[in-house]
């Protein structure tokens, strides 16, 4: 079950991601390499798809586990946030609200990217309740066999 979770939440917030993504390329404001010369905040922010996949093959292998989709949607949800509403953001949500000619639209993206924020940061937390827990399983299964006096 925990696997389906996992599996469901990364979709979501790559489908979510895409869909921000996409919205930049629309509005074309705030978009570097590979569709401008420009290396930035977008350009940087594209590294998470070979990550993803990665780590669905990882995952899938058992070779990585909750604690990287943790680190991994926590890091985006602190990432995105920076960008986009923190006091140094190269993108506030003025630029998205205002990026097209029918404010509807600009909501619409905006949605998406509170939306999105918020998928990395739930995901995040509940990661690392499933690590936490399997790490506890561990150490109490560790303590079992110590206390059993064998190796």
């Amino acid at each position: 079950m925990q696997h389906r979770i996992v599996y469901r939440l990364t979709f979501l917030a790559a489908a979510l991601s895409l869909a921000h993504h996409l919205d930049h390329v629309i509005r074309h404001n705030a978009v570097g390499w590979p569709l401008t010369g420009e290396v930035n905040a977008f350009t940087l922010s594209l590294i998470i798809y070979p990550i993803i996949i990665t780590g669905l093959l990882l995952y899938r292998a058992g070779r990585v586990g909750p604690g990287f989709w943790a680190l991994v949607s926590g890091g985006g949800a602190v990432f995105v946030s920076a960008v986009h509403f923190g006091p140094y953001a190269v993108e506030p949500p003025a630029m998205i609200l205002d990026g097209y000619d029918w404010p509807v639209v600009g909501w619409l993206a905006f949605v998406v990217l509170v939306t999105f924020v918020t998928v990395l940061a739930v995901t995040s937390l509940y990661e690392t309740r499933v690590w936490w827990q399997q790490h506890q399983a561990r150490r109490a299964a560790r303590s079992a066999t110590d206390a059993e006096g064998r190796p």
